[in-house]
């Protein structure tokens, strides 16, 4: 049955922890047991990673309920490495282990010399110490310039010259994958480990034993292994060994928000917004979908690499943007309320493009692509907002002779003359305050440009709009 450590007295000594009904359980086991408690709770598992509910995280459970090592696959921005530290969360608050070793020990199951040494020596007055679950985790980013004494271990020159022999175990330094046992350990971007590298990996998790410098150490090291990859280099024949690829019991394939009202949760999630005590912020819903429309139509466009993915970060940075640049426009105009509009998203061009691989490096191509990805995302947005017939009056005053000029640095007030010069525009605004009908303004003049009804120029921040 699942248990939870917090319960546990916090034994001293290896006598105290035996006298309390302790019991060490393997590292799966304990996570799966923590897993089993929060089902049956109704807790969330991943309550920060949205989108996934129906997709991945079932996957994860039945990993986990099946004690299996995961390899994650997906494109950069998919999550990946927030879930695999979020699982620090199915360990117990607090582990007992032996006190004073190199590595974490299990003080039931003691896995190196020095420890079994020191059991056998001083019993149950063997000193026990608590490891919080945060101390538990360990990862790596897979470099080529990693070593077997990186991940498993190296004779330790220090140890040799005080006298110890080469054939010694207690010669050893051990690496990050035993210094994580009784945890979780992961590899970030797996394919990118040299293959001797690999090869260790793999005899150390199947076979439980290593060869540093010709000695072969028994170390059955009890460790969670995840690892992230890309699916392109995943499946790349030579990128991973196949017995290794075949160590993973579950291969988990991440994706991107499938709707645009996941896309906008992330960004209310993630976004660092800009706070000021006299300033008010009202984004406008359509804002929001504009900006998640962006990603989600660089994700399908052929000008956009797409091996290499299109990151939630993108909504993220260009949301940031776009209210930085509402936010300068009220300092500088001393508005009250900041709220940003359809000018603004001339400035998310910067963030965009730090986010993205284009397929054409020609010169200025990345601009005009940049371009027709927004004003088909805006488009998009303003179409499920709002039917031309409804704004017909409005594209009929400006046929008849009638030119509108907006623009970024515009004061807010100023665009209620704008409102009541247009026939029909007062009755399609629906905000309340002075900014965000300012952007209600800009949002349908430039939906009518953008289903050819209007014409606009623009030119340094500022637009035009005729008939």
């Amino acid at each position: 049955m699942p248990t939870d450590s917090s319960d546990q007295p916090k034994s001293t000594t290896l006598g105290e922890l035996r006298a309390s009904g302790y019991q060490s359980r393997p590292i799966k086991e304990e996570i799966r047991d923590n897993l089993i408690l929060k089902l049956s709770r109704g807790e969330p598992l991943f309550p920060e990673v949205i989108g996934y509910e129906d997709t991945v995280i079932p996957q994860i459970t039945n990993a986990i309920l099946g004690c299996q090592d995961i390899i994650f696959l997906g494109e950069r921005g998919q999550a990946k490495s927030r879930i695999v530290r979020s699982l620090t969360s199915l360990l117990d608050p607090y582990l007992p282990v032996v006190e004073g070793m190199e590595i974490p020990e299990d003080p039931f199951n003691p896995i190196t010399k020095a420890c079994r040494t020191l059991i056998q020596e001083l019993g149950d007055s063997t000193p026990i110490g608590w490891l919080a679950r945060e101390d538990r985790y360990g990862e790596k980013l897979a470099t080529p310039d990693i070593t077997i004494a990186d991940i498993i271990g190296e004779v330790d020159p220090i140890k040799v010259a005080e006298g110890r022999y080469l054939s010694d175990e207690l010669t050893l330094h051990y690496g990050l994958v035993p210094r994580m046992n009784k945890g979780i350990f992961a590899i970030n971007e797996l394919p990118d480990l040299a293959e001797r590298i690999q090869v260790g990996l793999l005899n150390l998790l199947e076979e439980r034993d290593v060869q540093i410098r010709g000695h072969k150490v028994r170390l059955p090291v009890d460790v969670f292994i995840l690892a992230t990859a890309n699916p392109e280099d995943y499946t790349n024949r030579g990128r991973i060994i196949t017995p290794l690829k075949d160590r993973y019991g579950a291969q988990i394939r991440t994706h991107y928000p499938e709707y645009i009202h996941q896309e906008i949760e992330i960004i209310e999630q993630e976004a660092n917004v800009l706070e000021l005590p006299d300033y008010t912020l009202n984004v406008p819903a359509y804002m929001k979908e504009i900006i998640a429309e962006v990603t989600h139509h660089a994700r399908k466009s052929p000008d956009i690499n797409q091996s290499s993915g299109v990151s939630v970060r993108a909504s993220i940075s260009n949301f940031e943007a776009m209210v930085a640049n509402a936010f300068r426009r009220a300092l500088v105009l001393n508005e009250a309320e900041v709220a940003p509009r359809i000018s603004d998203l001339d400035y998310i061009t910067a963030s965009f493009q730090g986010k993205v691989e284009f397929e054409s490096m020609e010169d200025g191509q990345e601009d005009k692509i940049t371009t027709r990805i927004i004003q088909a995302a805006t488009k998009a947005v303003f179409d499920h907002h709002h039917e031309l017939q409804d704004l017909k009056v409005i594209a009929d005053a400006f046929n008849d002779g009638l030119t509108i000029e907006i623009g970024e640095a515009v004061y807010a007030e100023d665009y209620e003359v704008i409102i009541d010069k247009i026939p029909g525009l007062a009755e399609r605004i629906t905000a309340d305050t002075s900014a965000s009908r300012a952007s209600e303004v800009e949002f349908i003049l430039e939906g009518l440009h953008l289903n050819k009804l209007l014409n606009k120029y623009a030119v340094s921040g500022r637009a035009t709009y005729s008939g």
